[in-house]
Formats: C-alpha cells, structure tokens, sequence
C-alpha cells in the first residue's frame, strides 16, 4: 500500500477516534441538553450517529491537512529576504480649504 494511503487511512482513524471522543463529552456534559434529547427521543441513536460520523469526517479532514502541511521541508530558501529601500522623508504641501 502506498505511503501517502497508509497517512491518510491512519488520519481518517484519528480523526474518528477524536469524534468519538467529542461526541461522548457533549453527551456526558449534557451540553445543550443534547443527552435529555437524545435518550428521550426513538430517534435519538440516528442524532448520535450523525453526530459522530460529521464531526469524524471534519476531524479526519483536518487531521490528514495538519499531517501534509507538516511534511514540508523545514530549509529556507536562500532568497526573499530583502534589506527594506531607504525611506525618504520630504515634505508635502497640502491645500486646505474653509468650508
């Protein structure tokens, strides 16, 4: 299997693992009363899931950005730093007028 599907397969299990994580604190904290809604509701395992699979999915997505974001090269290219242009100060007249 490549390397870069190893990376990504790996993130996406991270990234359900912290929604899983999340969505078990929201519940447990009774944030929003979410655990009242739930547990009293016939509906509330569909709540949950869907809780767990849409933030999984923007974890995972953020987990596998922060891991290629961190594979980049950590040296400097030699250019791009300029000294700054020599700042000239002169004087402007401006006119005022008198309402």
């Amino acid at each position: 299997m490549p390397a870069l599907v190893r990376l990504y397969i790996r993130n996406v299990i991270l990234g359900f693992g912290l929604s899983a994580i999340f969505v078990g604190a929201l519940l447990w904290l009774d944030i929003a009363g979410l655990w009242h809604l739930i547990s009293t509701s016939p509906q509330g395992w569909i709540a949950a899931l869907m809780l767990f699979v849409f933030n999984g999915i923007v974890f995972a997505g953020v987990q596998f950005a922060i891991a290629i974001m961190r594979m980049g090269s950590d040296e400097r290219p030699g250019g791009g730093r300029r000294a700054p242009a020599p700042a000239v100060l002169e004087t402007v007249p401006v006119p005022a007028s008198r309402r």
